[in-house]
């Protein structure tokens, strides 16, 4: 008798008016991907060959699964109020990330656009390929080398951006344009938000934990960053500009030291064109480094230009996609320290909900160059980092199940 009274208490209260489950809509999505891969090492170093270092291993890796709660409620007039948690948890190691993915509470309607806080990926994308949408395992990603200079220093984080204010305009007959402002951007203060690059240590729940800013109570300088990014998008083509400058917080390790808190300027243009299953892109960018204390205040650490033409094609549940992606010598270095870099992707959909795929990529650094696979050491594994001259390639099997 007890148990119907609680089911009817229940019952009765989430039909109350007052309560926000009888409000909202409430949707669970996700991605369960996951790859079994090969990685080699080619062109290993003297010192490495001599210790008899291992160039390759087989292994089973994450391609960046996740569980999407997104929560919207109808305030009337058109507006809604939306909301958005990311959870990511790379399946072979157990690890969770917490809510380390596109994570923010805002409004939107369509006469006004959408604005929310959190934290979202912005700029260091827009490639233009679709390798890695479905079953194409994320190593091979043309990120590897688009955002990324010469030093290993991640453009924009090439990751999420946290302390975010975003704004996206109306969809104006195709055209619409992303402005976005960070209180804080990277480190602030002794601890701070680290970002997840290609050649960083093992990602887990304690290291994404606080994106602090070390601005109150110190004397350090106050960082921020913004993005800038129009597009323009009509049946078969698009065409987009993005912008991103930021000026890291000060504080511990605030150097030029390895120039990973210098200041960041980077521009990228892309477009695609679509015809008869076909896909083609190109992506261009430029990103520079400067230095912003002591002797290596305003000294240009980087100025790295890469390219990229990915190709796609498909035909029934068949899918073909490439990349030749390059990036040139780094014109504020001595060494030389261009890269480019090589994937094919063969993916086959199952269903709507489920596709597999092989995949093969390979990066040649020129001599001074140690462009890594996107992601390998933060979803892979640590020791997977490569030197200067070395020439990282995967051979991937993939499986991607949409919920």
């Amino acid at each position: 008798m007890n148990k119907k009274l609680l089911v009817v208490a229940v019952a009765g209260a989430l039909a109350a008016p007052g309560v926000a489950l009888a409000q909202s809509s409430v949707t669970i999505s996700g991605i369960f991907k996951a790859s079994l891969e090969n990685i080699r090492l080619g062109g290993i170093s003297a010192a490495r060959s001599a210790a008899g270092t291992n160039t390759s291993e087989n292994r089973v890796a994450d391609d960046s699964s996740r569980i999407l709660f997104n929560v919207v409620e109808d305030l009337g007039g058109g507006l809604q109020a939306i909301g958005q948690a990311d959870m990511r948890f790379p399946m072979a190691s157990g690890n969770v990330i917490a809510m380390s993915g596109n994570t923010h509470v805002g409004l939107r309607s369509n006469s006004m656009g959408r604005i929310f806080v959190g934290r979202q990926d912005v700029h260091y994308g827009n490639t233009e390929s679709d390798m890695s949408v479905l079953a194409g395992d994320l190593r091979a990603d043309s990120v590897s080398l688009l955002a990324f200079t010469t030093g290993g220093v991640a453009i924009a984080g090439a990751t999420r951006t946290p302390n975010i204010i975003h704004y996206t305009t109306p969809n104006f007959s195709g055209f619409t344009a992303i402005v976005a402002y960070s209180t804080g951007a990277g480190t602030g203060g002794a601890t701070g938000q680290p970002n997840v690059s290609n050649v960083g240590a093992v990602v887990n729940a304690t290291t994404i934990s606080a994106p602090q800013q070390g601005d109150t109570g110190t004397a350090i300088r106050k960082g921020s960053a913004f993005n800038i990014n129009p597009n323009y998008a009509a049946e078969n083509f698009q065409v987009g500009y993005s912008l991103w400058n930021s000026k890291p917080d000060g504080g511990t390790g605030f150097t030029s030291s390895g120039n990973t808190n210098a200041d960041q300027r980077s521009n990228k243009v892309y477009g695609s064109f679509k015809m008869a299953g076909f896909k083609v892109g190109l992506s261009w960018d430029k990103s520079t480094l400067k230095g912003n204390v002591g002797a290596a205040a305003g000294t240009e650490l980087a100025n790295r230009t890469a390219w990229s033409i990915p190709v796609s094609y498909m035909m029934g549940n068949n899918q073909f996609h490439f990349h030749y992606t390059k990036a040139r010598d780094d014109k504020a270095t001595v060494a030389v320290d261009g890269a480019k870099m090589v994937a094919l992707s063969y993916q086959y959909t199952l269903s709507k909900r489920t596709s597999v795929g092989l995949t093969y990529a390979k990066i040649t650094n020129d001599v001074g160059a140690a462009y890594n696979l996107f992601t390998s050491t933060s979803l892979g594994n640590s020791a997977s980092a490569v030197v200067a001259g070395e020439d990282p390639r995967i051979v991937a099997a993939t499986i991607r199940h949409a919920f």
